[in-house]
């Protein structure tokens, strides 16, 4: 078949001798490559997310170009090479019109589903924070918008109030919760963007999706030196990274809840290396972030769960729909803890902002 990933893969390098999937992603399809000379990542692009794949494949040129033209910023995290197939091209289109990708291997690395230590929460607030201050002077607008209307809220909202108009909730205590969430603290979903609109808060260069996960930590020393799934990377607000990350990071999932001894090390990890660039707004919404994206991704699990599992791989109908009750818990956690939050967001930035 001339769209199977082995076929595939041979059109970067050749022969293949081993494939495997890689990772546990909800939205491509990524597979471990070895060939007679070299290791490799092989991804098929999502194009029912990402319906402009060269667009993604742009800005990672532009963002590899960027960090070595800055190599004065001593660059501390590794982001993997783009690949070009046997015809000198960065990328390779099926007989079905999907996109695929080679990547480089960044060998010895392992990721985490779950923090254990402070150690490695340290490590992800300060790689996510190096990661947005070696691009705070990369032009936002140079970058495509790979991904429209992601992480803006209040479009999420609208759309789930759409599905409601056309789709009878069930009557399962699980679902009424979720639905009830929403219905109290959709008011949660204005905070960021209001800000963005006002001019309060400024676009720079996002990952867009930095869940534990994407970062890599190296086998030996513990510390992370790539953060890898760039397909999100866009002009955005730095706060979605930072709550998206704590989000990932802090949750406890055991009993869904937030845990400040973690949050603590990584936000102070972050600000010693993107300090320099906060302003006086950015630290007034951190907290406000930090509560809505949990909401936020809780409110995209619940819609897709009305929907029918469109949108998020799933293994189980009702997947989404407790990964959806999951991220409520955890916003009500942090709402349960919001004077310890804000406590702690003042501390910090009168350490880092003198």
């Amino acid at each position: 078949m001339n769209n199977s990933p082995h076929f595939i893969a041979e059109q970067f390098f050749t022969p293949v001798s081993e494939l495997t999937p890689l990772g546990n992603g909800l939205i491509n399809d990524t597979f471990w490559v070895k060939a007679e000379s070299t290791q490799f990542v092989l991804q098929r692009i999502n194009r029912t997310v990402f319906p402009k794949p060269l667009h993604i494949m742009d800005n990672l040129l532009k963002l590899n170009e960027h960090l070595e033209k800055n190599q004065e910023k001593s660059v501390k995290l590794k982001i993997p090479a783009l690949l070009k197939t046997l015809n000198n091209d960065h990328f390779y289109f099926d007989e079905h019109c999907d996109c695929w990708r080679a990547l480089a291997f960044i060998e010895n690395t392992e990721s985490l589903d779950q923090l254990v230590d402070l150690g490695q929460a340290q490590q992800v607030g300060f790689a996510l924070g190096h990661f947005h201050y070696l691009l705070s002077d990369l032009e936002p607008s140079s970058l495509h918008d790979t991904l429209p209307g992601f992480h803006i809220a209040p479009d999420y909202l609208r759309y789930y109030q759409t599905i409601l108009t056309i789709t009878v909730l069930q009557s399962e205590p699980d679902s009424l919760y979720c639905a009830d969430f929403i219905a109290r603290n959709q008011h949660l979903t204005e905070n960021l963007e209001t800000a963005k609109a006002q001019g309060l808060l400024a676009l720079r260069v996002i990952h867009g999706d930095p869940k534990l996960n994407n970062f890599l930590f190296d086998r030996v020393s513990k510390k992370i030196i790539s953060l890898i799934d760039l397909d999100t990377i866009k002009p955005g607000l730095v706060h979605y990274d930072i709550g998206d990350c704590l989000r990932s990071c802090c949750h406890k999932p055991e009993t869904n809840e937030f845990n400040m001894a973690l949050c603590e090390v990584i936000l102070e990890s972050y600000l010693s290396e993107a300090g320099a660039f906060f302003s006086a707004s950015d630290y007034d919404y951190l907290y406000t972030a930090i509560q809505l994206l949990p909401f936020e991704l809780g409110l995209r699990f619940y819609t897709d769960f009305l929907e029918g599992n469109r949108y998020f791989k799933v293994t189980d109908p009702k997947q989404n729909l407790n990964r959806a009750l999951a991220q409520f818990r955890l916003c009500e956690s942090i709402i349960a803890q919001e004077l310890a939050i804000k406590s702690l967001i003042k501390q910090l930035r009168q350490s880092f902002s003198g």
